[in-house]
């Protein structure tokens, strides 16, 4: 492939990749990351891009790949370190406020709608990602995401 038919064909696509990676992985910053990655391999690999029939389904593939490839190492490396064996307190008032806290924040989880409720265990607890949501709860991606972030809201004005 040339460079010019890489810039006509491959290169008009980066905000659609941007807004897909941003769409996973919820961050700026990472999908910056993720896009930019992209853009290498592809560069890197220009030699066999002839072969490909549809540019822009070709870069959402790997963009969607990638994305969910820094997600599984990200909940394997950070997973033993985001939740703590068992809490310590220094003395019996704060170990009272914790578990008061606690209470209050199960209680409003389960003030939540059903839907609501299921999404945001799925999502926090059982720590799946939004396609396997989706695909247990028979729900599109937006409106999952849609209904987790209301459920967030309910808890953040409830606690």
């Amino acid at each position: 492939m040339t460079e010019q038919r890489f810039h006509s064909e491959y290169l008009p696509l980066a905000e659609t990749l941007y807004r897909i990676a941003f769409f996973i992985l919820e961050s700026k910053e990472e999908a910056e990351d993720a896009v930019q990655e992209v853009y290498l391999k592809l560069w890197v690999n220009r030699s066999t891009l002839d072969g490909i029939r549809n540019a822009k389904a070709y870069s959402i593939g790997m963009v969607k790949n990638l994305c969910m490839d820094r997600i599984r190492r990200a909940r394997h490396l950070t997973f033993s370190e985001a939740i703590p064996e068992r809490p310590t307190f220094r003395t019996q008032d704060e170990e009272f406020d914790t578990r008061r806290r606690l209470d209050k924040v199960l209680e409003a989880i389960k003030a939540l709608p059903e839907r609501q409720r299921q999404v945001l265990v799925l999502r926090t607890v059982e720590g799946l990602s939004y396609e396997e949501i989706a695909a247990r709860t028979g729900m599109n991606l937006l409106t999952l995401r849609v209904t987790l972030s209301q459920a967030r809201t309910k808890l953040k004005q409830i606690v």
